[in-house]
C-alpha cells in the first residue's frame, strides 16, 4: 500500500506563521494544472504494484481548486494508478471557500475526508495570524460540512502569546461540541523567513513562550482524552476508525509519491522532492522533465527517521523491528542511550516497544534527536 500527496500551491493570502511554498498569484493556475497532470501521469510508474490507500490535497489552498479541477486530477490518478475501493480521499479547505454550494460540489467528487484549516474560533486569533476567514465561517464551515461528509477533521492551533489558558480551553469545547472524528493541533512555531519571524525580530509581536505552550498542550491532552479522542500521535486526535491514513503512512515509513511543487516523495531507500517555483516546475513539465533532486538516505538517517517518527506516536519504536531492520548494534545503541529517558520517566518499555510518557510526549522530538546516530 502507498499514498499520493499533490501539492496545490496558492492562497488568497499569507498567514504570518506559514512557511510552506505557495504563491498568492494564480495567474499560473490552469499551466500549473496541465502540468500537475502530465507529472502524475509521468510518475505513475514509480509506484509499480503498490495500490494507493491514500490521496492527499495539500497546500496552499486546495480549496480553491473547481468542482472540474478536482475531477480532472482525480480522473487522471484513476486512469494511472492502482488505487483501493476504500481509500481515504483527503481535500484541505479554508473555511472561507466551503459554502453549502462548494460543500455539496465536493461531496459528489470522489473526496471523503475533509480537513478544515480553522486555527482558532476567536476574531483576534484570525486577525493575528492573517487568516482568510472570520470566527463566523469558520464555524458555519464546520456546520454545513459535517451533514455532507462523515470524516471531518480540522486544524486547531495553539501557544499564541496573548492565547490564555481559558481562552484555548474554549477553543476545544467549541470544537468537541461539533462532534467531529479528527482534529489535528499544533504548537505555534516560528519558521524561517515568515512574516511571524520578522515581526519577532522587530518587536512587533511578543516571542512565544515555551512554557504557554507547554501548558495549553497539557490542557489538549486532558480535554481531548474526557472528549473520548485516541491520542494516537503528538499532534493528532481521532476518534476510533478514523486515524488519518496519510499521516500514518508517513509514521509507519510507507511508501508515498508526492506531485506538485515542493512536494516529497519516499520510497523506503531514497528522498525526493521538487522544485519550490510555478514557472520553473511548469516549464520543467512541459520538457517532460522531473524538476526534482534525491538522496539516498544512509542507514544512520533512516534509523534517526525510524525515531523521530515512531516516538510521535502510541505505537512508539518496536525494538524487534529496529534489531530486523538495522542489526543489533542499533537495539544496543538504543537501549543504552534511552536509559535516562526512562529513569527520568519521559520513555518507558511496553510490549517490547520504546513510547513516550505523558511527561515526554511534547518533548519527544528532542527526545527523538537525543538517541540519533550522527
Amino acid at each position: 500500500m502507498a499514498g499520493l500527496y499533490i501539492h496545490i500551491p496558492f492562497c488568497k493570502k499569507a498567514c504570518h506563521y506559514c512557511n510552506f511554498y505557495f504563491s498568492t498569484n494564480q495567474k499560473y493556475k490552469s499551466d500549473f494544472l496541465e502540468a500537475l497532470c502530465k507529472e502524475l501521469e509521468i510518475r505513475s510508474i514509480e509506484l509499480n504494484d503498490n495500490i494507493l490507500e491514500s490521496i492527499y490535497f495539500g497546500g496552499g489552498t486546495p480549496s480553491l481548486l473547481s468542482y472540474e479541477d478536482i475531477n480532472t486530477i482525480l480522473k487522471v490518478i484513476y486512469d494511472n494508478y492502482k488505487v483501493d475501493t476504500k481509500a481515504e480521499i483527503t481535500l484541505e479547505a479554508n473555511p472561507d471557500d466551503l459554502n453549502l454550494t462548494k460543500v455539496k460540489q465536493l461531496s459528489l467528487t470522489k473526496i471523503n475526508r475533509l480537513s478544515i484549516g480553522i486555527q482558532s474560533f476567536f476574531e483576534d486569533d484570525l486577525k493575528e495570524m492573517n487568516r482568510a476567514h472570520n470566527s463566523d465561517e469558520a464555524k458555519r464551515s464546520i456546520e454545513i460540512s459535517i451533514k455532507y461528509f462523515d470524516n471531518v477533521s480540522i486544524d486547531l492551533m495553539y501557544g499564541m502569546p496573548k492565547m490564555s489558558n481559558n481562552k484555548w480551553e474554549k477553543n476545544l469545547d467549541i470544537a468537541f461540541d461539533y462532534n467531529l472524528k479528527h482534529m489535528s493541533c499544533y504548537a505555534i512555531t516560528v519558521e524561517p523567513k515568515t512574516t511571524l519571524e520578522y515581526f519577532i525580530k522587530t518587536n512587533k509581536h511578543p516571542a512565544l513562550d515555551d512554557n504557554l505552550a507547554a501548558k495549553h498542550f497539557e490542557i489538549l491532552v486532558e480535554k481531548t482524552a474526557k472528549a473520548d479522542f485516541i491520542h494516537y500521535e503528538i499532534c493528532s486526535f481521532g476518534k476510533p476508525g478514523y486515524f488519518s491514513k496519510h499521516n500514518t503512512n508517513y509514521w509507519f515509513s510507507k511508501f508515498y509519491l508526492g506531485v506538485g511543487p515542493s512536494a516529497h516523495s519516499f520510497d523506503g531507500e531514497k528522498r525526493s522532492w521538487n522544485i519550490s517555483n510555478n514557472i520553473k516546475y511548469i516549464n520543467s513539465i512541459k520538457n517532460n522533465k522531473l524538476p526534482s533532486t534525491q538522496e539516498i538516505l544512509s542507514q544512520n538517517n533512516c534509523f534517526n527517521e525510524y525515531l523521530m517518527t515512531g516516538l510521535r506516536t502510541i505505537w512508539g519504536i518496536s525494538l524487534k523491528q529496529v534489531e530486523m531492520k538495522f542489526g543489533s548494534d542499533y537495539k544496543s545503541h538504543l537501549l543504552k542511550n534511552s536509559k535516562r529517558h526512562i529513569n527520568n520517566k519521559s520513555l518507558f518499555l511496553e510490549n517490547n516497544c520504546l513510547k513516550t510518557t505523558e511527561k515526554g510526549k511534547f518533548l519527544c522530538d528532542g527526545i527523538a534527536s537525543d538517541l540519533f546516530i550522527l
